[in-house]
């Protein structure tokens, strides 16, 4: 059980006399460091992303709170990146290790300077999960506070969003390219479409990790700047309280949390990031929720590309409490906010939503499918996920012959130079955890499907992953991955893959003898890389299934 008043010994005594010297050089006072409490201010800042460049002001804003409500704030940088600059380069396969380089980074320094509590400020995609992975893994009173999304851009009366510059650069659409890169990204925050980093921001609310009412405030506007400083000062009463994330981030907030995603259609890369959670946490999670959850919660979100609004439209039309509201039946409303409060007390005064436009009722959905779909079958014994909304209604079943690719470019080439045709299956695999290593969202072979118009007429599958502003007929995370001999490793182009959306289930019509003798003469392929972080990487990741993070076990550790 946490005890601040405990933590506080740490910097009285004779002993403590090198450490209050460090902090005195740094220009903190006597009384700051012996009686009040520490409060880590880890900030994801950096200014090559629009989703990070504003984050010093809010960390001011955060640490006048925390100053105010009687604690004492240190703030600390954390590395932080922008995916998008990364498309279309190897380094894209950085990205999920970098969730985990941002939560060891908070552990480690949270860990030496023993702080009594935390507020994390962060945005995007990776960023944000590795930061509530750092609150859970820390299990100390921690709040995260978001950046906010973006405004959508506009030209000439026409809306543009930054997922419109890749498919205008693929097809060679100068004009369009031109506009969608000067107008496309108008403000600071997270990209405006329900990609990862809205994802996350969003599920930051039921996951009890960012405080209700505040995911999807506009980074622009100055409420996000008060709401900071409400924050700032409420980690201090956290950090009395001892309120931890291991008591109020549980098996049913987890349960929330997926619902959520599911109303919102989020991105599939939230499965990876709820799954390590609850590793992290012990909770017993696995796949089978996703899909029994599936049956319940449909999507009732159209924000894009599941619809036509910008996640600042949702703000306005009540934000993440609004879609709680309507789905309140169904979630677990015992369970506890960081208001220290049950979720049902909470949504007992929240109205309901004011544009059904944008935010719809399960009785009336946004699709008869959820947001996020589990599929099982011969060609993923141990799953793979897709996003049923974002699949054209004429692909939700399919079959056709497998053409096979070994990485993103060549199917990229593959697509551009028209040698796929319609009917066909795209098989992407050595991209998962251990085969790229990193999991490399398929950024390429995505785009270039829509740029060719082919998303309604072929499909891809791959044990990757796909960024949350990709769509189309794409199913990922197919596991077992082919790097350690899963299925997908034995396909040969002209083989048959069936997949059922409304079914669960993706198949490949070979006989098991067959695949057994293709499996006698596989050869494992080399290492893509054998040095660095991605190394590591490969070697310490658990599986997507279970989350896709470096984290050893105690059961596992020699």
């Amino acid at each position: 059980m946490y005890n601040l008043d405990s933590n506080r010994n740490y910097w009285k005594g004779s002993e403590a006399g090198n450490r209050r010297t460090m902090y005195k050089a740094a220009g903190f006072g006597d009384y700051d460091i012996k009686e009040k409490p520490h409060i880590g201010v880890a900030n994801t800042f950096f200014e090559g992303s629009p989703g990070t460049g504003h984050l010093r002001q809010l960390a001011d804003h955060v640490k006048n709170g925390i100053w105010a409500a009687g604690g004492m704030p240190l703030e600390f940088g954390v590395p932080a990146t922008c995916g998008n600059v990364a498309t279309g380069s190897v380094g894209l396969r950085y990205e999920l290790a970098m969730r985990d380089v941002v939560a060891m980074s908070i552990e480690g320094v949270t860990k030496i300077h023993s702080f009594d509590a935390l507020v994390i400020l962060a945005s995007c995609d990776n960023i944000i999960a590795g930061a509530y992975l750092a609150a859970m893994r820390l299990n100390i009173p921690c709040i995260v506070v978001t950046g906010g999304p973006m405004y959508q851009g506009s030209c000439d009366g026409r809306k543009i969003v930054q997922a419109e510059v890749d498919i205008a650069s693929i097809r060679g659409d100068e004009e369009i390219l031109k506009m969608a890169e000067e107008f496309g990204c108008p403000s600071f925050g997270a990209c405006p479409s329900m990609g990862t980093a809205n994802t996350m921001q969003i599920l930051g609310e039921p996951l009890n990790m960012v405080l209700p009412g505040t995911a999807t405030i506009p980074a622009g506007d100055s409420l996000r700047l008060r709401k900071c400083t409400e924050a700032g000062m409420y980690i201090v009463q956290l950090a009395k309280k001892g309120i931890t994330p291991k008591d109020i981030v549980t098996k049913e907030s987890l349960l929330n949390t997926i619902m959520v995603d599911m109303a919102i259609a989020g991105s599939t890369n939230a499965v990876i990031h709820i799954l390590a959670y609850a590793t992290e946490l012990g909770i017993p999670l696995t796949l089978d929720n996703f899909d029994a959850l599936a049956n319940e919660i449909k999507c009732i979100v159209g924000v894009i590309p599941t619809g036509s609004y910008s996640v600042v439209d949702l703000y306005n039309a009540g934000g993440v409490p609004a879609v709680m509201k309507q789905i309140q039946n169904k979630l677990y409303t015992d369970t506890m906010t960081l208001l220290d409060v049950s979720w049902g007390e909470y949504l007992a005064a929240v109205p309901s939503p004011i544009d059904h436009d944008v935010i719809k009722s399960l009785d009336d959905p946004i699709s008869v499918l959820p947001g996020m779909r589990i599929l099982h079958g011969n060609l993923a014994k141990k799953g793979a996920v897709c996003r049923p909304t974002g699949i054209p209604e004429s692909m939700w079943h399919f079959s056709g012959p497998a053409r096979v690719f070994n990485s993103d470019e060549a199917a990229r080439d593959a697509i551009m130079n028209d040698e796929i045709t319609g009917g066909e299956v795209v098989v992407l695999r050595y991209e998962g955890v251990k085969g790229s290593p990193g999991m490399n969202e398929l950024m390429k072979a995505t785009d270039s499907l829509l740029a060719k118009g082919l998303e309604s007429k072929v499909a891809l599958i791959s044990d990757g992953r796909f960024s949350g502003f990709n769509h189309g007929s794409i199913i990922g995370h197919v596991s077992p991955e082919a790097y350690i001999g899963g299925p997908l490793a034995f396909i040969e182009d002209g083989d048959i893959i069936e997949y059922d959306i409304t079914e669960g289930y993706l198949n490949l019509n070979v006989d098991d003898a067959i695949l057994e003798e293709r499996k006698r003469n596989w050869i494992k392929p080399e290492p893509k890389v054998k040095s660095g972080l991605l190394a590591l990487y490969q070697a310490t990741a658990r599986p997507p299934e279970e989350g896709a993070a470096m984290q050893i076990m105690e059961d596992e550790i020699l």
